[in-house]
């Protein structure tokens, strides 16, 4: 069982998953020298816990845990809603600490909503695949959606919350729902946008979305880190500043260097090429997780494979955007590049799940 499972895994998923770890480790060896490496090495830690976490997940059908997945939508929510009464650090309440590690609620509810989600869908389905795009079904598909979305956005973590938002419309799509509902969808957030920002949004978000606009409007404050993170990117051009030589990283100018502007440090010292190859590695694995969820032997197998698409997809785009000044600043972690215990656990459990759906495929049927 176990050969066929390593026979049919989608190693290039596995491939491009190893490099960006290999160019974060890079960045953060760069990005920690005048820290004592602290931060690296409990990257390194984290990788060494990850990678045996990963295997288990391969060899464990991915059908039991998706079965156990109500479970841990359940506690998962319990943990959402008590990380609100912790201390806040630098202003919101995400982070459970433990000793000298923190654990982050959010990144692991992630992978159980997309469990649970693919879960609720395939059982709705049963009676055909038009059920979903009853009215009935799809809002409770949206409530399983929206509990710990409401929570996270509570905490506030609104870029963890979009990258919810990016795996629900995935699998909403792959579900087959109706083009009316995804209409209806476009026009109310159009409408919604404004009325959300006047009157919704906190102050910060709605600085954030001016300083998006026009970083100039406060050089020195709100606008500073994107100002510096593409003064960063920009020196590196073709071959970059070298390792430990970049100025706006080793001076200081650039922060967070070690999470959210991490790409700008490997643009400015490692330059395009490197910056380059880590885009069009996202670009193969999310490629290939889409593939998976092609020729996944189930509905499920479909929904789970296209959800976690979804999510590695919206964080790609939106850190790498953020730090280009593409996309407003959302403090939101690079997948296996950026310092980040919690993330980088909960991205090779996703990882793991991806291999396990394309282990347990036929790989001799395709859906055209």
């Amino acid at each position: 069982m176990k050969r066929r499972i390593l026979k049919n895994v989608e190693w290039g998923i596995l491939i491009c998953t190893i490099l960006l770890v290999i160019i974060g480790l890079v960045a953060l060896t760069s990005a920690t020298q005048n820290s004592d490496y602290e931060d690296l090495k409990k990257q390194i830690l984290w990788v060494a816990i990850s990678i045996p976490v990963m295997i288990i997940v391969i060899f464990i059908d991915y059908d039991i845990i998706a079965k156990i997945s109500p479970i841990l939508y359940g506690i998962i929510v319990a943990l959402l809603i008590g990380v609100l009464f912790t201390e806040p650090i630098n202003g919101a309440t995400s982070w459970f600490n433990i000793g000298p590690f923190s654990f982050q609620p959010a990144e692991f509810a992630k992978i159980i909503c997309v469990l649970t989600l693919a879960l609720v869908m395939t059982k709705i389905q049963k009676n055909g695949r038009d059920e979903i795009s009853r009215i009935s079904k799809l809002l409770l598909v949206i409530l399983v959606f929206a509990v710990p979305t409401l929570l996270i956005i509570k905490q506030p973590d609104y870029g963890t919350a979009l990258a919810f938002v990016m795996a629900l419309i995935f699998m909403l799509f792959v579900a087959g729902i109706k083009k009316r509902y995804i209409i209806a969808t476009v026009l109310i957030v159009v409408i919604a946008a404004p009325l959300l920002y006047f009157f919704v949004l906190p102050e910060h978000a709605k600085t954030r979305i001016d300083v998006f606009l026009n970083p100039d409007l406060d050089p020195r404050g709100a606008g500073y880190n994107i100002i510096q993170s593409k003064l960063a990117i920009g020196s590196g051009e073709l071959l970059g500043m070298g390792l430990f030589k970049g100025n706006q990283t080793q001076l200081g100018f650039l922060y967070p260097k070690t999470t959210d502007f991490i790409f700008a440090l490997i643009a400015e010292e490692m330059g395009f090429i490197i910056a380059s190859l880590v885009i069009i590695l996202y670009v193969i694995l999310i490629t290939k997780a889409i593939y998976v969820a092609k020729t996944a032997k189930d509905d499920l197998g479909s929904y789970i494979a296209v959800g976690i698409a979804g999510v590695f997809f919206f964080h790609m785009i939106e850190n790498i955007g953020m730090t280009m000044g593409l996309l407003p600043i959302t403090g939101i972690p690079l997948p296996f590049v950026s310092y980040g215990g919690s993330s980088l656990l909960s991205n090779f459990i996703m990882i793991g799940i991806l291999l396990n759906i394309s282990g347990r495929r036929q790989k001799a049927i395709f859906i055209d």
